[in-house]
């Protein structure tokens, strides 16, 4: 029998990997081992290892790596934390591969130690470009350290053939977000107002912004500006869910708790969970923010999102997402336009069978890939 590790740090990314996660416990070849660090612990940041085990997940181990604090001197605390805790992990257990997905910093810990442990990673989302992120760079490191590789559409699996990795082990499978969207039973519209604390027949947006971690000397002026633009279209109900761990993340809560405050018509929240959060944007106006929600699971929806700044630069996007600068009237000019844009359904990221898809090229590459980690580097012939 071979051992999966899959590693979720976030509430955002265990909802992403929670199908896939189901459909590998029902391999009977395989033992899923799944790692639970990160924000999951935080009650700062809602405490969702709660979520995990309400959907009736073991946690094989908890692994402890968040600072308490999160300037870039924590964020290399912590990204050491996770090099330490995961390679006694790897080496007490011993996997037969790695599943972790995205970009945020704590990987490079984490991958580091798999390296070092001789266990072949599987890597979701690779290809992707954000510019606005020191993410970007984090991605394609990880990308350079695994051996399989599961892009969101063909334009990132072009990428990462481009960085070197061999086509075979590279398979563009659409992303696990729009799957959820499409097998997740959601919510009624009435219910989600009942649980969320949405005034019934009150038109509502959901907003997440996250600090743009390349542009932390701005964070705190495009914060503000982005409250502003709130405030002045407060026809609107407005649903937020609190910025991740990413540096410069406490400040943004901060501004956020105390335009909640004192601002009627505003819901601040650490996390909604997957359901409550997917069925929150499907029936919303738009997704306000810079969240690479709002670029993959809004647009599944046929949602609107109005897309904020330098954060999400380089995604494949939607016609459905308007993009703008941080300033006040090309938020506000945005935000109109997506009032009037038609909801209408996109498929740039797939058709809703991505962990099947992961679950086969899994059982081939353990089957055949027999743990060797020597890789050659793809070169792509150019024309003279």
């Amino acid at each position: 029998m071979k051992k999966i590790a899959v590693v979720t740090a976030t509430r955002a990314e265990y909802g992403i990997l929670r199908p896939l996660i189901f459909r590998l416990k029902k391999e009977n070849n395989f033992q899923v081992l799944l790692y639970v660090t990160g924000t999951h612990f935080s009650q700062q940041y809602g405490n969702t290892q709660t979520e995990i085990v309400k959907d009736g997940l073991q946690i094989d181990r908890k692994i402890q790596i968040l600072e308490d604090g999160n300037t870039p001197y924590d964020i290399s605390l912590t990204m050491a934390n996770a090099l330490r805790g995961f390679a006694r992990a790897f080496r007490d257990d011993k996997p037969d591969l790695l599943i972790v997905l995205g970009d945020r910093t704590e990987l490079l810990g984490i991958c580091s130690a798999a390296l070092n442990e001789r266990i072949p990673i599987a890597h979701l989302h690779g290809g992707e470009l954000t510019e606005g992120a020191v993410d970007d760079c984090v991605r394609h490191a990880v990308t350079k350290m695994s051996h399989l590789h599961f892009p969101a559409a063909e334009i990132y699996r072009q990428r990462i053939i481009q960085m070197g990795e061999s086509p075979d082990r590279v398979i563009n499978v659409g992303a696990l977000g729009v799957e959820n969207i499409l097998n997740a039973p959601l919510l009624s519209y009435e219910q989600l107002c009942e649980e969320v604390g949405i005034p019934l027949n009150h038109k509502y947006v959901v907003v997440t912004f996250h600090p743009v971690t390349l542009e932390l000397e701005e964070a705190e002026c495009q914060v503000q500006t982005f409250i502003d633009a709130m405030m002045e279209e407060s026809q609107y109900f407005y649903l937020i869910t609190k910025a991740n761990a990413d540096a410069g993340g406490w400040k943004v809560n901060e501004m956020l708790e105390q335009f909640a405050s004192r601002t009627s018509g505003v819901r601040l929240t650490a996390s909604l969970g997957m359901v409550r959060y997917l069925s929150a944007v499907k029936y919303c106006e738009f997704v306000l923010g810079n969240s690479s929600s709002g670029i993959i699971e809004a647009p599944a929806f046929g949602t609107p999102t109005v897309n904020i700044g330098n954060r999400q630069k380089g995604r494949l996007m939607a016609e459905t997402i308007i993009s703008c600068e941080n300033s006040k009237e090309e938020i506000i000019t945005a935000m109109q336009k997506a009032a009037q844009t038609e909801h209408r359904a996109s498929t740039v990221y797939g058709s809703g069978n991505t962990s099947e898809k992961i679950t086969e090229a899994v059982k081939d590459f353990l089957e055949y890939n027999d743990n060797n980690l020597k890789k050659q580097f793809y070169d792509i012939e150019r024309s003279r």
